[in-house]
Parts: structure tokens; sequence; C-alpha cells
């Protein structure tokens, strides 16, 4: 019982280090489709100025997008919309979005 609690002590003021998060398998393909459909909509500034604006405020956006999971899973599958507000939770998810974003829009530039 006394590793339980030392765990949790431990993770209850745990700061995540600075710079981009690093996402598993599952959220870096998630992530890569979202920034290829912004790229390939041309809406790449537009998504940065919001996203960047917004930063701040990503887990407040990944709690809302947790309650709104039983609306949208009428449109998109329960496990990819779970999967893309557990990633924004994380601190540092909204710079690897942008960054991801960026590099695409470099790409399709050339």
């Amino acid at each position: 019982m006394t590793g339980k609690w030392r765990e949790i002590w431990d993770r209850a003021f745990h700061i995540d280090p600075p710079g981009p998060a690093k996402p598993t398998p599952e959220e870096a393909t998630l992530v890569e489709r979202v920034a290829e459909e912004v790229v390939k909509r041309r809406m790449s500034q537009p998504a940065l100025l919001f996203l960047e604006s917004s930063r701040p405020l990503a887990g407040v956006g990944a709690a809302a997008m947790h309650f709104l999971q039983p609306f949208v899973s009428v449109v998109i599958k329960q496990t990819t919309w779970s999967t893309l507000a557990t990633f924004l939770e994380r601190s540092g998810s909204v710079e690897y979005l942008c960054l991801r974003i960026e590099a695409l829009e470099r790409e399709a530039s050339k």
C-alpha cells in the first residue's frame, strides 16, 4: 500500500517537460491525419492562429471534448475522438500539432 501512495504523491505534482509532447503511435497517426486535412484544405494559417491563441486553454478544450463525446460519437468513432482528447490534455500537445502542420505545409509548398 505504501508504494501505491508514493506513486500517487509523485504524480500529484508532476510537471511535463517543456517542448512538444511525445505522442503514442496511435496518437501520432491521428495527429498526422488531422494535420494533413488542415494542409489539404489550405487552412494552415487560420488553424495555426487558432491553436497558438488557444494554447493555454487546451486542457479545458480536452475536457469539453470528453463531455461532448456521446454526441460526437454519432459522426466520429468514439475511440478516435477519445484518443485526440486524451492527447490534447497533455502539455506540449498543441505545440506538437502546430509543428506537424508547419512541416506538412513546407512540404506542400515545395
